[in-house]
């Protein structure tokens, strides 16, 4: 019984951003309902595979949730989504607003079903600038939020994209924190409420709320950026043998530094000796790290900055990390029989409470999975969803395995 258990949540998304919020909801204990057109989540058709339909982008991004297929161009598909809204408590879609209004499923339609409804959007732009029916990606988002260009900067001038859906994940858990903020203000008042949260807008707070520097004030000091985070030596150190991860921040840390490297030389250097003066020389800070580092391997390092409570990581690449010793004692990646895709690794829920256990309600489900079950939930007829299926409202329910 997870925090948000007694939540029912409408995932009308696809992709990864909503989705990805809501496998968290429903890791947390929500009843996620999945609606997927009868083609299927396109990430769907992403391997590798045991079985069509079934990959690992799928099987990470919509656990937790019940799978039904419906076309909501159809009238009955759409009855059926508009049966689910009137005992919802969220409703959480991210095509265009424009498109949920051409659906004939904009706020002023559910709301008027259930005005206790939260119907939260996650989409590419706020609705009151020029961008507002533009479509939006991970690396479109990353690009126009300076991110890419801060890329450029920190390494060798070529702009690129973070290898990680970065803006998805980032924007997905806002959604989550706005949601359940959203729900305690409708138990609190007895009203549901429109929610967006814009990619482009959370993104540029996001990103902006570091490197927005000089430019905090008018007229700007500089041209913003924070030094340290665009230090071209502000990387994993090279090693005598390897690569390490190794943050000496503060002037505590860095005088256990001086000591455990044998370099006390440095206490006398002005470019090293405050935490105000190695910030003006950022610069030459690390590029000394860098070069001290490949003084000795990684395993001697590890033990020198452990014992002097320096902190350091090792560079797992994806394969170590599943082997990381911390993440081995708390069982974070457990591998489990999934009734279809046979033993599939997965992950814990990373937060944890001490009175509501969150853990994964149900693992992802196939196409329609669970579909003949909500419908029958929802009050259709056997002889109804027959007549759905004949009419590609739905699909039939595979067969249980």
């Amino acid at each position: 019984m997870g925090p948000l258990a007694g939540i029912k949540v409408i995932d009308m998304t696809t992709v990864l951003m909503g989705p990805y919020a809501a496998q968290t909801l429903g890791d947390y204990g929500a009843d996620v309902i999945k609606v997927e057109s009868p083609d299927g989540d396109v990430t769907r058709k992403i391997g590798p595979w045991r079985h069509p339909g079934m990959g690992p982008v799928t099987l990470n991004t919509n656990r937790s949730k019940r799978v039904i297929c419906l076309d909501l161009k159809k009238p009955a598909g759409r009855d059926a989504v508009l049966r689910m809204v009137k005992d919802a408590d969220v409703l959480l879609y991210n095509i265009r607003p424009q498109a949920m209004t051409r659906l004939n499923l904009s706020y002023e339609v559910v709301s008027a079903l259930n005005p206790r409804l939260v119907y939260a959007g996650v989409y590419g732009f706020g609705q009151g600038g020029p961008y507002a029916a533009k479509p939006a990606y991970d690396d479109l988002i990353q690009g126009g939020a300076a991110l890419s260009h801060l890329m450029a900067v920190a390494g060798d001038g070529t702009p690129r994209y973070v290898p990680n859906a970065l803006v998805d994940r980032i924007v997905g858990l806002t959604a989550v924190g706005a949601i359940c903020a959203s729900l305690v203000h409708r138990d609190r008042t007895g009203r549901g409420q429109r929610l967006d949260v814009p990619m482009f807008e959370t993104m540029s707070a996001f990103i902006m709320g570091d490197h927005m520097g000089g430019l905090t004030y008018e007229p700007p000091l500089d041209k913003g950026g924070y030094a340290r985070h665009l230090s071209q030596d502000r990387r994993p150190y090279k090693t005598a043998d390897g690569y390490i991860c190794v943050i000496v921040y503060n002037d505590k840390q860095w005088d256990a530094f001086f000591e455990a490297s044998g370099r006390t030389d440095l206490r006398a250097d002005d470019r090293f000796n405050s935490f105000a003066r190695r910030a003006t020389n950022i610069d030459v800070v690390y590029a000394e790290l860098a070069r001290i580092f490949q003084t000795r391997t990684t395993a001697e390092w590890t033990e020198l900055l452990n014992e002097a409570d320096i902190p350091v990581m090792p560079m797992h690449d994806l394969e170590s990390l599943l082997h990381d010793p911390h993440l081995v004692a708390t069982d974070f990646f457990p591998i489990v029989e999934h009734p279809t895709e046979g033993p599939i690794r997965t992950t814990r829920v990373s937060a944890t409470w001490s009175e509501t256990k969150a853990e994964p309600q149900l693992l992802a489900g196939r196409p329609n999975e669970h579909g003949d079950e909500i419908l029958r939930e929802l009050g259709f007829s056997a002889d109804e969803i027959a007549a759905m299926i004949r009419d590609g409202a739905t699909t039939p329910s595979p067969a249980k395995e």
